[in-house]
């Protein structure tokens, strides 16, 4: 058991990360928004898994705070996205090159 909750722990963590990663690395506030949501809810899903094959004496506790974060960090980032939107930001678009736009052609 020690094993597999050690495991999942490094997921976790590794998902935090990559969710951090994705906030410094997308081009735009919704895309931002996506890679923080998506990449720590199932981080902290991982944390929390691991947390409760280390301690299976947590279940309730832990099932209740997973339940909490699959509710919220949604409805969270679709309100701010939706606020985002209605207030003007637009999203990104790449910008086209001439040697982009001649590769289409053809």
């Amino acid at each position: 058991m020690r094993v597999v909750g050690d495991t999942l722990l490094v997921i976790g963590a590794l998902f935090a990360f990559l969710g951090a990663l994705g906030l410094v690395r997308m081009p735009d506030v919704y895309t931002r928004i996506q890679a923080g949501t998506k990449a720590v809810t199932l981080g902290a899903l991982a944390f929390l898994l691991g947390l409760g094959f280390l301690h299976p004496g947590w279940w309730a506790k832990l099932t209740c705070i997973a339940g909490f974060i699959l509710f919220t960090s949604p409805v969270s980032s679709s309100t701010i996205a939706r606020a985002l939107y209605i207030s003007g930001v637009r999203p990104w678009q790449a910008r086209s090159t001439p040697a982009a736009d001649s590769d289409l052609d053809r």
